[in-house]
C-alpha cells in the first residue's frame, strides 16, 4: 500500500474529533490483521495444530458470547 493518499478534489475535512476516531478505528483494524498475519504465518513454518490441542468451535463462540454479555453496543 502507498503511505501517499491519491488527490481528491471534492473531500470536506473532519473536526479534529472525527478525525482522530477514525484514526483510532483504523490502528484497531491493523492490530488486528497483524495477529491474523501471525497466525497464518506460524501456520505456515510448523504446519497446522493438532486438533486434540484445539478448543471446539461451540466452546470458544460460547465463551465469546459471554463476554459480550454486558457490552455496551457500539457503532463503527
Amino acid at each position: 500500500m502507498s503511505e501517499q493518499s491519491a488527490p481528491t478534489p471534492d473531500c470536506q475535512p473532519l473536526d479534529e474529533h472525527a478525525a482522530a476516531s477514525v484514526r483510532a478505528y483504523a490502528a484497531d483494524r491493523r492490530a488486528k490483521v497483524d495477529v491474523l498475519a501471525s497466525v497464518l504465518e506460524e501456520i505456515a513454518d510448523n504446519g497446522y495444530p493438532a486438533a486434540e490441542s484445539g478448543v471446539p468451535w461451540e466452546e470458544a463462540r460460547d465463551a465469546h458470547l459471554e463476554g459480550l454479555d454486558g457490552e455496551q453496543p457500539s457503532v463503527a
